[in-house]
């Protein structure tokens, strides 16, 4: 729409015709206060908080329902406004209970910032104030009755954002009360939005309340280690007998790529990192039984063994098994430690989509790739297999936003019933397990419709969908692990020619990355083939050329004796892959996890490794999104993946400056990080860093292996300065793949987790396993990885 002028507090803004005036009004830096408003939900104009005097308008305006127009002169700011303002205060003061000090949004609460500012400091009643017990309608939600203001965020955030509608308004007027779905308790996806969109503390955490202050709290902006979304999460921690400990998580800054959205196991399943059963001394299985010994210990039996094994057998002898809950930078020196000192491609990870298919399928394709903000403005979506509402929330989310506010069209093929098909502008219904043959239908072969229509639809049906999705523009199509090797080259073959970009849809925080890292026995970071290194033979030097074993393969060795140690790091593959550990007796097994897995109960060694909230690093999202892991948590006893691996190959004698580039720099202080020069050294800090160009003085850098993962892997020469701002950066490693052909069957296993499940990182997190859905839910998976 063409720009307007209009004229507020006596400064001229410029905005689109028909934007809000309080958002006007906010990019300009003015702010206007507001309790019922929020941005991209409907209008309710209920808290009246944002009135403005607009001239030729009778009476004071909300601003959040008036559109701007041409030559529009506004105040915001008058002793008319003012009284206005603070007599609102006033009237939902009238039966708020002044519990401030013990209220959990003390000191982030807005009435309270707007009672402090608008000075309603007295009441005008005299009677005594209504009393309503506090009610617990689920075990993370709890409503204060008296605290709620009507404001009716929770309810339209609910309905609208989540569509669930879980909650709704009972009775009328004065008697209004905001009430849950089931009379009593909530049925819901559990996901804590309307605690965080709650503007007072009428709506609490069940895992946060009555723990702490915000202001006791240091507040680190992370990645969340579930799901393969990469949402931003904010944990709030504090210290405690062992470390640092999680106290909260939440999205309140809107920074990241989510915006504000979180999900339930983002929110509160950061628990899993303060349970009891973590790991936290290095065991050696001495008679038997696992012993406690020293990390000293621990590292020269795992380094002399490991040394014995290669050079008695060679380095094709070991395995090596990866995580997808590892950071980059771990996953690259890890693949880089198996190949370049223990000697073997015998390196993987539990693949839980294909990413290998899909960077064959789109390499040498620029910009084809589509990053999780653009699923937000795409104005088509065309979605394939998987259940986004249960595996990928935010990107459920994103498509539910971007139908309901810019009438984007959503089109689903799908064999199950899937939440999504209710924004669905057409959706076709396939039997499972043929997903390959709607795509060669799309491509053109119509006889493949014979297979298809056997679930209830019919040919024309399935042309006019098909025509349907070739006259969209501007479209995004995203895909799960149905389809893999040949049918992703067909789908990506299709979406080519319609000018579309692609999602491939993996299931954990960093099954990207892990892929994209090399943690595969046939392709180096970049998916660059292993029979043509190129730049990683320069500078690695010594490399073996031949393909190592997939993950199935290396188990399978290690029970006819060719697979003498495994080393796995952070994967549970007994229950993720339904292993029989029986025959392995003989192999030498290291396991460094979080938790006694499966796996880790049949090991010689097991190491306590930290969580990706107790460690810094990068995570690459299932849509190629780029995004910094900062340190939030600490537990006593543990160490970072890195810097075992670190440790590990320093005793095997391994040079360290060749696995991890450091100490190319010096550190010269110039005594300017005390006292009153300390702020230029942080400018100077930031400055270095952005540009790449500080020292790297330690082998426990992980920014050194990410500078040389920046310089040698295809697809990741990305902004340094905007991702260390906080921001996500899309990389383009699949489209600038090397990978040759398909060099085999690759075993391909979903998680299939649900919104209340995540692996072994569920099955330790309390409010996961309290939910009263989580049991209705039922796991198909227990426990995988």
């Amino acid at each position: 729409m063409p720009d307007v002028t209009i004229t507020v507090d006596g400064k001229k803004v410029v905005a689109p015709a028909g934007t809000l005036l309080i958002e006007a009004c906010k990019a300009v830096g003015i702010e206007v206060p507001s309790f019922c408003y929020y941005p991209g939900f409907s209008l309710q104009a209920a808290c009246r908080m944002c009135l403005v005097r607009i001239e030729k308008m009778p009476k004071l305006q909300t601003a959040c329902t008036v559109p701007i127009t041409e030559g529009m002169v506004v105040v915001t700011e008058s002793d008319e406004v003012k009284q206005a303002r603070k007599s609102m205060i006033e009237l939902l003061l009238g039966n708020h209970p002044l519990d401030c000090p013990v209220c959990d949004a003390g000191g982030e609460c807005e009435l309270q910032d707007m009672t402090f500012k608008y000075g309603a400091a007295e009441s005008r009643y005299m009677e005594g104030k209504l009393h309503k017990e506090e009610q617990q309608w689920s075990p993370v939600v709890f409503f204060d009755r008296p605290r709620c203001i009507l404001c009716y965020r929770c309810v339209r955030v609910c309905a609208e954002g989540m569509d669930v509608a879980a909650l709704g308004i009972q009775n009328r007027g004065s008697g209004s009360v905001i009430a849950p779905n089931q009379g009593d308790h909530l049925d819901c996806e559990e996901c804590g939005m309307c605690i965080d969109i709650c503007p007072v503390g009428a709506l609490t955490s069940g895992a946060y309340r009555y723990k702490t202050r915000p202001w006791e709290m240091n507040h680190v902006g992370t990645v969340c280690t579930h799901c393969g979304d990469g949402c931003k999460t904010t944990l709030g921690v504090r210290r405690c007998d062992t470390g640092m400990e999680i106290v909260r998580a939440d999205n309140r800054d809107k920074g990241g790529i989510n915006g504000d959205f979180l999900c339930i196991k983002g929110r509160y399943a950061f628990d899993f990192a303060n349970h009891a059963d973590r790991l936290t001394q290095p065991l050696i299985r001495r008679k038997g039984k696992l012993t406690p010994v020293s990390w000293d210990e621990a590292i020269s039996h795992i380094a002399r063994r490991f040394r014995e094994i290669r050079d008695l057998n060679g380095g094709q002898s070991i395995g090596v098994i990866g995580s997808n809950h590892t950071t980059n930078e771990e996953n690259y020196l890890l693949q880089k430690f198996a190949r370049t000192v223990l000697g073997t491609n015998n390196i993987d990870h539990h693949r839980t989509t294909d990413f290998a298919a899909f960077a064959r399928a789109v390499a040498g394709k620029n910009d084809i790739t589509a990053s999780m903000r653009d699923v937000a403005s795409a104005p088509a979506i065309l979605l394939i297999g998987n259940d986004p509402t249960e595996q990928h929330p935010l990107l459920a989310w994103n498509i539910r936003t971007t139908v309901r506010l810019n009438q984007s069209k959503l089109f689903v093929v799908n064999a199950n019933d899937i939440k999504l098909r209710r924004q669905a502008a057409s959706s076709i219904t396939v039997p499972e397990g043929r997903e390959g043959k709607a795509i060669a239908f799309f491509n053109g072969d119509d006889s493949a419709a014979g297979s298809l229509t056997g679930s209830g639809g019919s040919d024309d049906s399935l042309k006019q969908f098909r025509d349907q999705i070739k006259a969209q523009k501007g479209l995004i199509i995203i895909f799960g692990s149905e389809l893999k090797g040949e049918d992703v080259t067909a789908l990506v073959n299709f979406g080519a020619g319609l000018g579309a970009k692609f999602i491939c849809l993996g299931d954990y925080s960093n099954s990207r990355g892990a892929a994209d890292m090399g943690l595969t026995p046939d392709l180096l970071p970049g998916y660059v083939s292993v029979n043509a290194p190129g730049r990683f033979a320069e500078e690695w030097v010594s490399l073996p050329k031949e393909k190592g074993l997939g993950l199935s393969e290396m188990f399978d060795g290690a029970k006819q004796g060719r697979i003498t140690a495994l080393y796995i790091v952070g994967s549970n593959p007994v229950v993720d892959y339904s292993f029989d550990p029986a025959g392995m007796s003989d192999t030498f097994i290291v396991v460094q996890d979080l938790f006694m897995t499966e796996t880790a109960m049949m090991a010689e060694v097991v190491l306590p490794a930290s969580s990706s909230y107790e460690k810094a690093g990068t995570f690459t999202n299932t849509c190629g999104d780029l995004q910094l892991l900062k340190k939030a948590g600490d537990l006593a006893g543990v160490r970072s993946d890195f810097e075992i691996i670190v440790h590990l190959a320093d005793r095997m004698n391994a040079d360290v400056r060749k696995l991890v580039p450091f100490g190319q720099g010096v550190t010269a202080d110039m005594g300017q990080s005390r006292g009153a020069q300390s702020g230029e050294a942080d400018r100077h800090a930031i400055w270095l860093s952005a540009n790449n160009l500080e020292s790297r003085t330690s082998p426990f850098d992980a920014m050194a292996i990410l500078d040389e993962i920046q310089r040698l892997v295809p697809g990741y020469d990305f902004s340094r300065i905007n991702l260390i701002s906080g921001n996500d950066e899309h990389v383009h490693a699949a489209e600038q793949s090397s990978a040759g052909k398909e060099s085999g069957l690759v075993q391909i296993v979903p998680a299939r987790d649900t919104l209340f499940t995540s692996g072994t990182l569920g099955r330790y997190s309390k409010i996961l396993n309290t939910v009263v859905e989580n049991s209705a839910a039922g796991r198909e998976v227990v426990g995988s990885h």
